[in-house]
């Protein structure tokens, strides 16, 4: 949402996951102009292979979004197996994120 000031603060770290080809980052523009999220990625960068726009958050509450940023692990069935509320960052990637990730693409 290029409203959520955490979301900025959050971003250089989505860019840096995104670059590492580790998983594909979904992105949920969640209670925005489609106009406003569009041009914020493109001025901050893009580290979505796709983004959806959810202009009422309706989306968002079939996930269970409470606010903003959250990420989510969702396995190959669909199925959220983690959630994060607030900012990911380098350190929540590394302790618990990618583990998960690794752990699912073995299983």
């Amino acid at each position: 949402a290029s409203w959520c000031v955490t979301c900025r603060e959050e971003h250089p770290v989505l860019l840096d996951l995104a670059a590492s080809g580790a998983v594909p980052i979904y992105g949920l523009n969640y209670k925005d102009k489609r106009e406003d999220g569009l041009a914020w990625l493109k001025g901050m960068g893009d580290p979505y292979r796709l983004s959806i726009y959810d202009a009422d958050g309706k989306v968002g509450i079939d996930y269970g979004v409470t606010g903003v940023p959250e990420t989510y692990v969702i396995d190959k069935l669909g199925v959220i197996r983690y959630k994060r509320i607030g900012a990911l960052t380098p350190q929540i990637l590394k302790e618990k994120l990618l583990p998960l990730v690794e752990e699912l693409g073995r299983a």
